[in-house]
């Protein structure tokens, strides 16, 4: 198939954004002030798709070959005369350049926020006579300037209009370097701003005191910063010198990578899949096959919220829903080679939009590359002392998205024994707020003089739409069990049950470490013919804590998704949102994973989708300071009698010829003298004899 054609999954080129954004213009009429927030490609129903990729996969692609029609989702607002703010959205024909749906969106919902909004936050604080008395009231040391982190405004119990909140910190100027750390100067005071008037409306006091001070607000005195410290972490402005014996690790491919890359088809090792990118959802993995045969549809991350856990208002509000509030993929870091990913690297480029609706490419959203991951398998024969083994490598496919003072890196990581692990690290700058000086708090822990980083969670709910050799697939709850003692079957108790549920309507459940809970996602057509079970894939839920709040709460009301551990739902087309589409200002969560399971469809033997919720509970510690060490977090996808053997048993075992030993170290492997006395080991010899020997 020819390249220049695009693919059904291909993001939407430069012109054809900027086609979309001119048949909108001309829609509404150029005598409307129109603010574009995205024009991202509109995915095709999943019944049309389906069919052209069954066709390309059968090899019976033209350029004739009939496609699905090239749509683009263009989000904006319209502004009116009067100022009226209308968010809309409209599907573009491309191909007939002409607009076939459109929507006002109910006014109970807001849009995601942009950068130009943040833009245009600071810039309305700036120009605010309410933000600058609030800032006369402290008395800032000589040298230091005020730095505003925009946030969502969270949810609230009050009905209000789009709100837009900030968090205010100092910086040190005296340096000289702009990047000298703001975070360690909290300002106790929240701007609020009605992002349709422009204006600021309110500010918001925030209580800076301790565990006696309860609720207490207006405990801190006008040099509120006088007993902060810096807290640098770029290299020029750190008060101690860089290690001076970190030696060169490098990743040398000298035959090039073992991967190719046509557009955003991936080849790599019997995988073979599309990389997709959004402005929402970031990187996302189409049409995902294993030497020849189907395992996933689509896999995203859907969602994540990062609720806090202090009780004093205004914190109640604060909690991000960083896909749906905001965008990974408008947040996703430009990659720097050699720095974020490592070896011979293969980048993607995304097409954002600006507030003019004009697109924009952002270069090197998603970096592709190969890593060694230790041993793959191994096996010695404790007879003849021979040892087989290979590598565990992987294929990875990473994005970084920086949100204000955090980082998560996202990584879906291909394995040459059928695997996918999913993985999400935390890194960045936690969150603080003012302390007094000499007191503690419940609701979080001092990481710095003065800086208190407060308790919270951060979310995450991964999107698993399979096609297990197949489209219908049935969802297995799988536990292993202790059994009773009986004189007919487990007469000395050493035996366990291995007990499998099919899931058949809709529903959530929770991991249970104590059952050891696998998911399976399987195909009751097709049965392994060693096993004689369905084939399928599995994964084991992580205990992780769920969303600590309270369940008559706002914050847990808006993200229901965070309260299981694994929810099966029906496929429904643009069923995306584990938070449901608007989570920006929500007060319940509308449309998301808990609606799609209260439908009670049928899902066994059916076009099912999987959702799992996983994260982190963090307490901070004083090592998070300045920057916190990233928080590991994978999920593993691993087929299940998928295979009929170990699809890695023809990995070559290759001897790495680069390794070498490290000074004063004495070779011993090449000449078998491992061990001086090896039947005193594992790995002693022994006779073997034939069945009719003697002994």
């Amino acid at each position: 198939m020819s390249t220049q054609i695009p693919h059904p999954l291909d993001q939407l080129s430069i012109s054809e954004s900027n086609s979309a954004r001119e048949v909108i213009l001309d829609a509404r009429g150029r005598s409307v002030g129109i603010n574009f927030r995205s024009i991202c490609l509109e995915e095709p129903p999943k019944k049309i798709l389906s069919a052209f990729l069954e066709r390309e996969h059968a090899g019976r692609l033209s350029p004739q070959t009939p496609r699905p029609s090239r749509v683009a989702r263009v989000q904006y607002d319209v502004i009116r005369g009067d100022k009226r703010h209308e968010y809309m959205e409209s599907l573009v024909d491309l191909g007939a350049t002409k607009e076939v749906e459109t929507r006002v969106v109910d006014k109970m919902h807001q849009a995601a926020l942009t950068t130009h909004e943040f833009r245009a936050f600071t810039e309305a604080c700036v120009e605010s006579p309410l933000y600058k008395k609030a800032i006369a009231e402290f008395d800032l040391p000589e040298g230091f300037v005020v730095s505003i982190d925009p946030w969502p405004y969270g949810g609230d119990a009050e009905i209000v209009p789009r709100y837009t909140q900030g968090l205010c910190f100092a910086r040190d100027t005296r340096s000289g370097n702009e990047d000298s750390n703001h975070y360690p100067y909290p300002l106790p005071i929240i701007p609020v701003l009605d992002t349709i008037s422009g204006e600021i409306v309110r500010i918001d006091k925030l209580a800076t005191g301790g565990r006696e001070d309860g609720l207490t607000y207006g405990t801190h005195k006008k040099n509120v910063l006088d007993h902060c410290s810096s807290g640098e972490y770029v290299p020029e402005l750190l008060s101690q010198p860089l290690r001076a014996d970190v030696k060169p690790l490098n990743v040398i491919q000298p035959e090039g990578p073992s991967f190719q890359v046509d557009g955003n088809l991936v080849q790599w090792q019997k995988w073979r899949f599309r990389v997709g990118f959004n402005s929402r959802e970031g990187a996302t993995l189409h049409d995902v096959w294993y030497d020849g045969r189907s395992v996933l549809y689509r896999l995203s991350l859907s969602e994540m919220t990062v609720p806090y856990g202090d009780p004093r208002p205004p914190f109640h509000r604060k909690q991000a829903f960083d896909f749906g509030d905001a965008g990974a993929g408008r947040a996703a870091n430009n990659l720097a080679l050699g720095c974020d990913c490592l070896g011979v690297i293969k980048y993607f480029d995304s097409v954002l939009t600006e507030a003019d609706g004009t697109a924009s490419e952002s270069k090197n959203v998603v970096c592709l590359h190969e890593q060694d991951n230790g041993i793959g398998w191994k096996h010695t024969n404790f007879r003849t002392d021979r040892a087989v083994v290979t590598r565990l490598r992987e294929l990875v496919v990473q994005f970084i998205i920086t949100l204000a003072n955090y980082e998560y890196i996202f990584a879906y990581k291909f394995d040459q024994a059928g695997g996918i692990t999913i993985e999400t690290r935390a890194t960045g700058i936690v969150s603080v707020v003012n302390i007094d000086p000499g007191k503690t708090s419940p609701w979080g822990n001092i990481v710095s003089s003065g800086a208190l980083a407060q308790n919270h969670q951060h979310l995450f709910c991964l999107r698993i739409d399979p096609a297990i050799d197949g489209q219908n697939n049935t969802v297995v709850k799988e536990e292993s069990l202790p059994m009773p003692m009986s004189k007919e079957f487990n007469p000395y108790g050493a035996g366990y049950e291995v007990r499998q549920t099919p899931v058949k309507i809709s529903q959530f459940f929770d991991a249970s470490p104590q059952t050891n809970l696998t998911v399976k996602i399987t195909n009751p057509s097709k049965i392994n013919p060693v096993s004689g079970k369905p084939v399928s894939y599995k994964f084991i839920p992580s205990a992780s804590q769920l969303m600590l709040a309270h369940p008559n709460s706002v914050m847990a009301k808006r993200a229901q998704f965070a309260q299981h551990h694994v929810w099966v739902t029906k496929h429904k087309d643009n069923e995306f949102w584990a938070g449901g589409e608007f989570t920006n200002q929500s007060k319940n969560e509308i449309d998301g994973v808990a609606d799609a399971v209260a439908r009670g469809d049928s899902v066994e033997n059916d076009d099912v989708v999987v959702w799992n919720t996983f994260g982190l509970t963090h307490n901070p510690r004083v090592e998070d300071w300045p920057v916190m060490p990233v928080e590991i977090h994978q999920i593993h996808l691993r087929p299940a009698d998928f295979f009929t053997a170990n699809p890695a048993i023809d990995v070559p075992g290759l001897k790495n010829n680069s390794s070498v030993l490290a000074p004063g170290s004495k070779p011993c492997c090449e000449i078998g003298d491992v061990q001086k006395v090896p039947a005193s080991h594992p790995q002693g010899t022994g006779p073997d004899f034939g069945p009719k020997s003697k002994l």
